[in-house]
């Protein structure tokens, strides 16, 4: 079996918008995560990018689950362009926030290839893997900013994706809000729906909506959770 493809068709099954944007080039698709797949092993055990114990593991844990709520995240994206107005000359802008080994940020950016990424990572040497990453796979919609997420421009993004962040702590919720363009949106990858019911009810100022995203061959909840900051909430 191959797992990457097979992976990749149950996804296009799934999800109707996701077949729209990669069924006709999964073979393009997974030569390059394979290439990906491929420098993620070869310095994972230096600079420590992802916890798994085989190829397996990374591409159902890591690779398919960056890409499972893909369909979810371009009906959210569709809906804001729509809504703004936006032009084919514009591009929304998706920061990857604490983007680590690249996930789910660079999944997301070879699929989404008329997006701009930015890939927010404050440790050097997993900044310099992404700068690799980027140039070996020719990531022309990628780019990488070595900081602190405290230090960035406010209002700099339509979506902000992240998987590190369990849980969301106010302060955090807060400086993330302060990263986003007027009316954008958090993505949060997280995994039981009581869990993240419970996150919700903790930050009342912010608006949660969950929407389940199953991995292929992973027999674990898996959710994304779109969040907004309500009219009341300061910046």
């Amino acid at each position: 079996m191959d797992l990457l493809k097979d992976g990749l068709t149950e996804l296009c099954k799934a999800d109707n918008d996701i077949a729209i944007c990669i069924h006709n080039k999964i073979d393009e698709l997974s030569s390059r995560l394979e290439r990906y797949i491929a420098e993620i092993e070869l310095f994972n055990p230096v600079y420590g990018l992802v916890s798994c114990k085989n190829r397996d593991e990374l591409i159902i844990r890591h690779i398919l689950d960056s890409l499972s709520p893909l369909g979810i995240i371009i009906r959210e994206l569709n809906r804001k362009e729509n809504e703004a107005g936006m032009g084919a000359d514009s591009a929304s802008v998706i920061a990857d926030a604490g983007s680590g080994a690249g996930l789910p940020g660079v999944p997301l950016a070879m699929t989404l290839e008329d997006r701009k990424f930015v890939l927010i990572e404050r440790m050097e040497r997993r900044a310099d893997f992404l700068r690799n990453v980027s140039a070996l796979l020719k990531l022309k919609n990628v780019s990488i900013e070595q900081n602190p997420i405290e230090n960035l421009h406010k209002s700099s993004f339509d979506i902000i994706t992240f998987r590190a962040f369990r849980p969301l702590s106010a302060d955090l919720l807060k400086t993330l809000f302060r990263l986003l363009k007027p009316n954008g949106t958090l993505a949060a990858y997280k995994g039981r729906n009581e869990k993240i019911q419970e996150e919700a009810r903790s930050e009342p100022e912010a608006e949660w909506s969950v929407f389940p995203c199953p991995v292929p061959f992973l027999q674990e909840e898996r959710h994304l959770a779109l969040i907004s900051q309500r009219k009341s909430y300061s910046r």
